[in-house]
């Protein structure tokens, strides 16, 4: 039975880690995957209603992570929606090449730790094809973008799914996840950042973005409100939650219906057309269903490795093998390059009980710096590296030369930072 289970599992991987090249859509083979994992556990196993009443188990997991990921995602169509993401327009509006680097390294880096990286990574690169004609100029921003977007997103609970995932698994606090890894990640993105102002020629040259405004100032208005009652929204999820003690997503469903109310109310008067435009229904249609899908399948797959054993008994082979658990981290991250970060941290969190590594061990804050960051070494290895090649069209091997070197020395010297934060204050 494990031998089915297994080959079922890497097969399915291999064909998500192929989606570029075979042409079929990761969530489909994730889904397949997950549920050809429990079906042939289910059928092998002696006792077929016990392994029901595990999966079920498992669903109420993967379902809070889910409703969780749909709230954010929804947040974020209704600020899209309401072009409230003008504001992140008008900070970037004019200056030099090395002032924009800089602006667009730490807005990149500030704005991926309250929403997701991916959406920052489509809103800072869509910026800077009107800001910089010249091709190179733009695939190098690009480039720190991806670097700055990873490594925001890893300090926050909100930031990065991986780092929601160790959330809602209560292996990490959210108060206690900002204070350990935000130095680390500003390292991370630092050392880039400041690698590239460096370099950089012509510094002082110009750039003007010339915004052609076709909404009224009431709209506008809007949407600047819509855009921070939004974003406090996203705030207030690990608030809600100290404060509550309930789930993540309870605090995410009370922020979208907050927003809900307040788009409603706002929109009340106006055409029928506008109001359909404006509506949280549309935004509920625009989500990235796909991504939501794939992380299902993922999920079971996952669970499936765990219910049948196989993940605790590879956690005690590495245990025997690596030994060094900054290691084994490390190499989490860097795997994470190639294979996407979401399995991994979700294997992690079955292999390892709490038993073992409690809330807030440096186990569960490292791996949630390391995973959140390494998939930055390749343009393939992050949601935001695949989103900005497929908007900049960059080149796998230009970004291998050009910004991988940078990618991992940003990675090496936060993962440095924190482990000696660590043996300084443990």
């Amino acid at each position: 039975m494990h031998f089915a289970i297994v080959a079922v599992f890497i097969v399915g991987y291999l064909f998500i880690a192929s989606e570029h090249f075979i042409k079929i859509n990761k969530a489909a083979t994730a889904l397949l995957t997950g549920v050809l994992c429990w079906t042939l556990y289910v059928l092998l196993a002696p006792n077929g209603h016990a392994v029901g009443a595990q999966l079920m188990e498992q669903a109420a997991d993967i379902a809070s992570i889910l409703f969780f990921l749909m709230g954010a995602m929804t947040i974020v169509e209704i600020i899209d929606a309401h072009s409230g993401f003008d504001v992140v327009t008008a900070i970037l509006s004019s200056g030099s090449k090395r002032r924009l680097l800089w602006l667009v390294g730490i807005t990149g880096f500030f704005l991926s730790a309250v929403l997701d990286n991916l959406t920052t990574t489509i809103v800072m690169v869509s910026l800077l094809s009107k800001l910089l004609p010249k091709r190179e100029n733009f695939l190098v921003f690009t480039g720190v973008v991806i670097i700055a977007v990873n490594a925001g997103g890893a300090w926050t609970p909100i930031g990065d799914v991986t780092t929601t995932m160790l959330w809602i698994a209560n292996r990490i606090t959210s108060l206690s996840i900002i204070k350990i890894l935000i130095a680390p990640s500003v390292v991370c993105a630092a050392i880039p950042l400041v690698w590239v102002s460096f370099r950089m020629k012509d510094g002082k040259e110009k750039i003007n973005f010339q915004k052609v405004d076709t909404l009224t100032i009431r709209e506008q208005n809007t949407g600047k409100l819509v855009f921070f009652i939004g974003v406090g929204a996203l705030l207030l999820v690990p608030v809600f939650k100290a404060v509550t003690h309930l789930p993540p997503f309870v605090g995410m469903m009370f922020g979208l219906g907050i927003l809900w109310i307040v788009t409603e109310v706002l929109h009340r008067k106006g055409d029928e057309e506008k109001r359909r435009m404006h509506s949280v229904t549309r935004a509920l249609q625009r989500i990235d269903m796909p991504s939501i899908m794939f992380f299902l399948g993922i999920l079971l797959s996952i669970s499936a490795l765990q219910a049948v054993g196989l993940l605790p008994a590879l956690a005690q082979w590495l245990d025997r093998t690596i030994s060094n658990m900054h290691l084994i981290v490390i190499a989490i991250g860097l795997l994470s390059a190639v294979v996407d970060n979401v399995p991994l941290v979700a294997g992690a969190i079955k292999m390892y009980p709490l038993s073992q590594f409690g809330v807030d061990h440096h186990f569960w804050s490292f791996l949630s710096y390391c995973a959140g960051t390494g998939g930055s070494a390749l343009v393939i290895g992050s949601a935001a590296g695949v989103a900005a090649m497929g908007m900049a069209k960059i080149d796998f091997v230009w970004y291998l030369k050009k910004i991988t070197p940078l990618a991992l020395l940003g990675y090496a010297a936060g993962a440095i930072v924190y482990v000696l934060q660590s043996r300084l204050f443990n």
